[in-house]
C-alpha cells in the first residue's frame, strides 16, 4: 500500500491518471509486462537484462503501480525496497498506445513522492546503455538522477547504466 498523509491508500489521481497499487492479476498488466520483457530482451544481452517477471514483482519488498487513462492501461512502475534508506525503480513502462503523452513523467513523479513518503533517502535504478534506452536516461536525468556505481547486487556491466538520486 502507498502512504499519503499517514493513511494507507491504494489509489490516487495524478495528472489526469488514476494510479493504483496493482496485484498483477489483470490480463492488461500481464500483456504490458510481457511486451516490456520482450523489448528489454531485444535490446539487452540475457546476462545484462534485469527486468523483473510477474513472480518477482509480487515479492513483498516490491510495490507495483499501474496508471489508467479511463479504462485503458497507460503504464506501470514499481519500487523495490533495498534497505530502510534505499529503494530501486523497476519495471517503468508506458503502453504503446500512450507513448509521448507524459505517462512516464507522471509515474516517475509518483515514485519519487512515494519513496519520499516511505522515508527512503535514496532512489536508484538500472537501465540500458544502448541508444534505445537514451530517452529513459534523459527522463531520469531531467528529474535529478545522476550516474552512480552499481548498487545492491549489481556488478559493473557495459550494457547497464546505473543512476541514483538523493531524496
Amino acid at each position: 500500500m502507498s502512504h499519503q498523509a499517514g493513511k494507507h491508500v491504494t489509489e490516487i489521481e495524478r495528472d489526469g491518471l488514476r494510479i493504483v497499487v496493482d496485484d498483477l492479476t489483470g490480463p492488461e498488466v500481464a500483456a504490458l509486462l510481457t511486451e516490456h520483457l520482450a523489448e528489454m530482451a531485444a535490446h539487452s544481452p540475457a546476462e545484462s537484462m534485469h527486468a523483473l517477471d510477474l513472480a518477482a514483482l509480487r515479492h513483498p519488498d516490491v510495490t507495483f503501480w499501474t496508471a489508467w487513462d479511463g479504462a485503458a492501461l497507460a503504464g506501470c512502475a514499481a519500487v523495490k525496497r533495498l534497505d530502510d534508506d534505499h529503494a530501486e525503480i523497476k519495471s517503468m513502462r508506458t503502453a504503446a498506445t500512450h507513448q509521448r503523452r507524459g505517462i512516464a513523467t507522471t509515474l516517475l513523479r509518483h515514485l519519487l513522492a512515494e519513496a519520499t513518503a516511505r522515508g527512503y533517502r535514496r532512489l536508484s535504478l538500472e537501465t540500458g546503455a544502448h541508444d534505445f534506452f537514451r530517452p529513459a536516461r534523459r527522463l531520469y536525468a531531467a528529474h535529478g538522477f545522476a550516474h552512480c556505481p552499481p548498487f545492491g547486487d549489481y556488478r559493473p556491466d557495459p550494457h547497464s547504466v546505473f543512476m541514483s538520486r538523493d531524496l
